[in-house]
């Protein structure tokens, strides 16, 4: 498993990937990323970061399954009341917040809309100093209760900055829903945190 993650990572840097987007597409944290593309590079092995791979490709490719996952990530939302915009994180997130977005506008008085936000990590410069942006080419947060949908938390830092930026957008975060947490968060700067599945590290 390790080999084919760093063969992977390695094709993605290739293609022009930030560490960021490897991050993503690998579902893994910025720091086992990292590494993974340095193993062919690198002359002394290093040991790799703690980290849990998750491998959701047989989601991604079914939309039936992709439609039945958003509508648990939906039903887990309402147990926080109705939105009006779904916020997906680029690129794995969106899909997710696609379908929650169609579900909870059937289930809504006033109609959800979606948002799609653009991390700090997918820039190529990747400068910790800068934010993240939410698309103008989707819905608007302002004076909306928002829910954020991402596929994965890891550590959290880019869910932290969406909240920031729904917040600095005159959005109301109402709620975080994840299909796999790997930090194990209950809550992020004070908004709830819903996933499908949490993963607990022992030992």
């Amino acid at each position: 498993m390790k080999e084919k993650l760093i063969k992977k990572a390695q094709e993605l840097r290739n293609h022009g990937f930030t560490t960021g987007e490897i991050a993503d597409e690998l579902n893994v944290s910025i720091d086992t990323a990292r590494w993974l593309t340095i193993q062919k590079t690198t002359e002394e092995k290093t040991d790799a970061p703690l980290d849990f791979a998750i491998n959701w490709e047989t989601l991604g490719g079914n939309s039936t399954r992709l439609r039945y996952v958003s509508g648990a990530l939906s039903d887990a939302t309402l147990s926080h009341g109705e939105v009006d915009v779904v916020v997906g994180v680029a690129i794995s997130g969106i899909p997710f917040a696609t379908m929650m977005a169609d579900y909870l506008d059937e289930t809504s008085n006033n109609g959800t809309s979606l948002a799609v936000f653009h991390p700090n990590k997918h820039r190529k410069d990747e400068d910790s100093s800068k934010e993240g942006a939410i698309s103008a080419n989707f819905a608007t947060v302002n004076g909306k209760k928002v829910a954020i949908v991402d596929d994965v938390i890891t550590s959290g830092k880019t869910v932290k900055e969406v909240v920031t930026a729904v917040k600095d957008n005159g959005g109301e975060p109402v709620v975080v829903a994840v299909l796999i947490d790997k930090a194990g968060l209950s809550e992020i700067d004070g908004v709830p945190v819903e996933s499908l599945i949490k993963v607990s590290r022992l030992g």
